[in-house]
């Protein structure tokens, strides 16, 4: 492999929270941190303000004998969730993010098996928590995020504040915490099994912050729109911005992201690859909509030559696009999973950056992530200079697991030294993904370990890769490729692509849009039959589609 230098950016180093704060407020203490709506009023908070409610917060909790406590926080993203968010990060404690998707008995499940002592909640789970009481005996408070009043130990968000305020804060300030210690307690919403919780130390949250924004900056601007109880979320969003000083403008539910773009007009936001998906499926629909296919193609072709000598054009030519991104995006940041290199080169085309990275919450979640002078989006980037990592057991291709060392990767799972030491050994964190570098020291996913599908023939075929073709087809919403007809040996015969469809379709109309589209790849990756699905896949809460999940189909 050939030595590659890349630009690194130059980013204040800090080891824990009380760092990134005090670097905060002597830099930018009357710079506006959050913006957000109250009943569709916009409101603001200076990076001081909000660090006076973090202290507030934390002398309530240091005056309640929790200043070292589990914090357990479970509702929809806010300012409030931010709040105790960073108050648990800058304690002795430990802070524990629900998903606020999971059912009932989950939630009841995690806040025992992880021992918290505070909960911090929005109104619609109060009811469900009173009536579990008697089986959340560790949690001596409940914090309201909507409560006017105090009822026991269940008490209004506000009126704590109001109470913090008043007191000192001089025992919450002395608070430490070992940078190797466990900080935050983070339970997977996996595609099988059971939620483990990844143990995350501040040493492993910092250096995914600082050698993060070594590879890939953000601006002045952005717009929060994934779930908070995600890392990608809570860590590549939240604490990378606070740490860049930018202003970041929370999005209050996925149906005001346009909306949102248009009144904040940010610079950069983090999405998903289903998202970035939306987008592009939405602009060119209206494109062809208004008859103006051929016009936009030919803008495409003559941006591109004058890009090749030197003059960009592409924000005067798209105008019209941009303006529906609020007119300042610069960068969408992608990953929770693979996305089409033609998304990537669909935005790119247009004048926006769209940078893929890869992680895993084990990795605190950040492996890599393009780099913004050398983005290639059919990779998922470079990695952070903290971490080392090799293929383990390459084959011909060079495919193998990717194994991670370094300062990112978590302390283990709670509770289960015996899944740790599945999945760390030597030092080396073996991610259950495959994929390869290249020659510029990029990483290339090919897939799950779990749902490789081994061919009757010898060949490994990563349903992911031929997944990522058929998503290109207009009405196909979803799909899975699974192997079809196992032989005695475990091994298939023939690959079948299961889609959920936007458009009533014909299996054979489908399978004539397959073979179109998957007709780069060699025989042995083709398609050997389809499935029509009646309804979508089932899916985990941060929207992944559980793989071998079978429905109702029409089959060929």
């Amino acid at each position: 492999m050939s030595a590659v230098k890349y630009n690194y950016y130059d980013v204040t180093m800090v080891s824990d929270m009380e760092e990134m704060i005090a670097l905060a407020l002597k830099e930018c203490p009357q710079k506006i941190v959050y913006k957000y709506k109250v009943r569709d009023e916009i409101h603001s908070l200076t990076y001081e303000a909000f660090v006076n409610r973090v202290y507030s917060l934390g002398a309530y909790l240091a005056a309640n004998g929790e200043k070292a406590g589990r914090i357990a926080c479970l509702g929809a993203n806010s300012v409030n969730w931010i709040t105790a968010y960073f108050t648990a990060l800058r304690s002795s404690g430990v802070f524990i993010p629900l998903d606020k998707e999971l059912p009932e008995k989950d939630l009841v499940h995690l806040l025992n098996d992880s021992k918290a002592t505070v909960l911090f909640y929005d109104k619609r789970y109060e009811k469900m928590l009173k009536e579990n009481l008697g089986l959340l005996g560790g949690v001596k408070l409940f914090i309201g995020f909507d409560r006017t009043e105090n009822e026991g130990n269940f008490v209004s968000f506000e009126k704590v504040l109001d109470e913090g305020a008043a007191l000192d804060k001089a025992e919450y300030l002395a608070c430490k915490s070992e940078p190797d210690a466990m900080k935050m307690l983070v339970y997977t919403s996996g595609t099988t099994g059971m939620s483990k919780g990844v143990m995350l130390s501040e040493k492993n949250l910092m250096s995914c912050v600082c050698y993060g924004l070594q590879v890939s900056t953000v601006f002045d601007v952005g717009l929060s729109v994934l779930p908070y109880s995600h890392t990608y979320e809570s860590v590549a969003d939240l604490l990378v911005s606070f740490h860049h000083h930018s202003t970041l403008c929370i999005n209050e539910s996925l149906k005001a992201v346009l909306k949102n773009l248009q009144t904040y007009q940010p610079e950069y936001i983090y999405i998903v690859p289903a998202i970035a998906e939306l987008f592009v499926t939405r602009i060119t629909r209206e494109i062809e909509k208004q008859g103006k296919k051929a016009m936009f193609d030919k803008l495409i072709k003559m941006s591109n030559f004058l890009r090749k000598i030197g003059i960009d054009k592409r924000r005067t030519f798209f105008g019209t696009i941009h303006k529906n991104f609020g007119g300042k995006l610069k960068k969408i940041v992608c990953g929770g999973a693979a996305i089409r290199p033609e998304v990537g080169e669909f935005f790119d085309n247009i004048g926006i950056s769209l940078i893929n990275g890869y992680g895993i919450t084990e990795c605190s979640p950040l492996v890599c992530a393009n780099h913004d002078d050398a983005n290639d989006y059919h990779t998922a980037g470079i990695k952070l200079r903290c971490i080392d990592w090799r293929i383990d057991d390459p084959d011909e291709e060079g495919i193998g697991e990717i194994c991670i060392k370094g300062d990112t990767v978590m302390l283990g799972y709670y509770n289960r030294p015996d899944l740790t030491a599945e999945v760390i050994k030597d030092g080396w964190f073996y991610t259950g993904d495959y994929g390869y570098i290249n020659s510029k020291e990029q990483l290339i996913i090919c897939g799950r370990k779990k749902n490789v599908i081994v061919l009757d023939n010898g060949k490994n075929i990563y349903p992911e890769e031929i997944e990522g073709y058929i998503q290109g087809i207009d009405f196909v919403t979803e799909v899975v490729v699974f192997g079809e007809q196992n032989d005695a040996s475990g091994n298939a015969k023939g690959l079948i692509a299961e889609v959920f469809l936007s458009e009533n379709k014909s299996v054979s109309e489908v399978m004539s849009a397959i073979r179109n589209a998957c007709k780069e790849l060699p025989i042995y990756k083709q398609i050997a039959n389809v499935k029509i699905r009646d309804k979508e896949f089932e899916k985990t809460t941060s929207n992944k589609i559980k793989r071998f999940v079978s429905d109702k189909t029409k089959k060929n």
